[in-house]
């Protein structure tokens, strides 16, 4: 890679989801991120699509917040700004129309990701570029879909992405706030019928990296470390099954519109661990927004064809 690229000091990223548009502006070494401004936009694509399979006139919502994200990261310095969009513009049938009128209004492109890039930017960012030593084992929980790794020191990577999203199932199984036990336990059950999907591995431990893992720090035990185990989960589950959303929100400090999906969230990574005879799990502080800048830092304008070889990590 050129010596300018390894230079840059301030990267930018955007991650265009089901459930909302994130903006990460940070200061980026080759190991290192500090985040300078976080902020997200819940446009709920993915809800729009459900309805029709079209973004529709979510497109103009959508091409105003990407312009002002640009905007917010060139005026905080960013030297690089790269738009990302998951399940939302892989699912919708006028995602080509989206990209165009982002393109004709902005300038600016979107790199619509498979499942297994989405992945492998999320083991960059939850890795902070660095090697993978042992075999790994990595979960996303987006609004739309779900990616579940395995990774490794020798063998490439293997990512699935499964049809469970924390805002996607809350759509199609909760009708109450808070949810009952039917809706919770139809949750549970798809859940268990998708996770047969998910590819086999032997790692002894689980990586979660996600606003639903974050979220759920918060809900319930006010423990310091970043570890959820299964009882901690079931946990927050009786909370949220107990108290309305904007209850969970006040009390907790979640945002409220996470909140009315975190039952959901909560459930499929319940189904992870017990899909992997897990009893806990570990969130990492990084995840897709921070392996976007880490990787545009690393390889430049070429991220998206050496993302294989990044997500092996890197020794400087």
């Amino acid at each position: 890679m050129a010596d300018e690229q390894r230079r840059l000091e301030v990267g930018a990223a955007v991650d265009i989801g089901s459930y909302s548009v994130h903006l990460l502006v940070a200061e980026v070494g080759s190991h290192e991120l500090q985040a300078q401004h976080d902020e997200s936009a819940h446009l709920g694509l993915g809800r729009a699509i459900d309805e029709d399979g079209r973004l529709g006139s979510a497109r103009a919502t959508l091409v105003d917040t990407l312009a002002g994200f640009a905007a917010r990261a060139t005026s905080l310095g960013a030297q690089t700004l790269t738009i990302v969009a998951t399940d939302p513009l892989r699912r919708a049938t006028d995602a080509r129309d989206a990209l165009d009128d982002v393109r004709a209004s902005t300038g600016l492109d979107i790199t619509i990701l498979s499942h297994e890039e989405e992945a492998l930017l999320a083991l960059v960012g939850a890795q902070e570029g660095r090697p993978v030593g042992r075999e790994t084992l990595l979960i996303d929980v987006g609004g739309g879909s779900t990616e579940i790794l395995v990774a490794g020191p020798v063998e490439p990577a293997v990512a699935v992405g499964l049809p469970l999203g924390a805002a996607r199932l809350t759509g199609e199984h909760i009708a109450h706030d808070p949810p009952s036990e039917l809706e919770l336990i139809a949750l549970y059950d798809d859940v268990h019928a998708a996770m047969a999907l998910a590819p086999e591995s032997a790692a002894d431990q689980l990586a979660a990296v996600g606003g639903t893992a974050r979220s759920l720090l918060r809900v319930g035990s006010p423990l310091a470390n970043r570890v959820l185990s299964l009882n901690r989960i079931h946990n927050a589950l009786d909370l949220l099954a107990a108290d309305p959303a904007s209850t969970i929100s006040e009390r907790h400090g979640v945002r409220l519109s996470r909140a009315r999906v975190l039952a959901a969230g909560a459930t499929i990574l319940v189904g992870a661990l017990e899909r992997y005879g897990l009893d806990r799990l570990r969130v990492a502080s990084g995840g897709l927004r921070e392996g976007v800048v880490l990787a545009t830092h690393r390889a430049g304008a070429a991220w998206r064809t050496e993302l294989p070889a990044l997500a092996r990590g890197w020794e400087d």
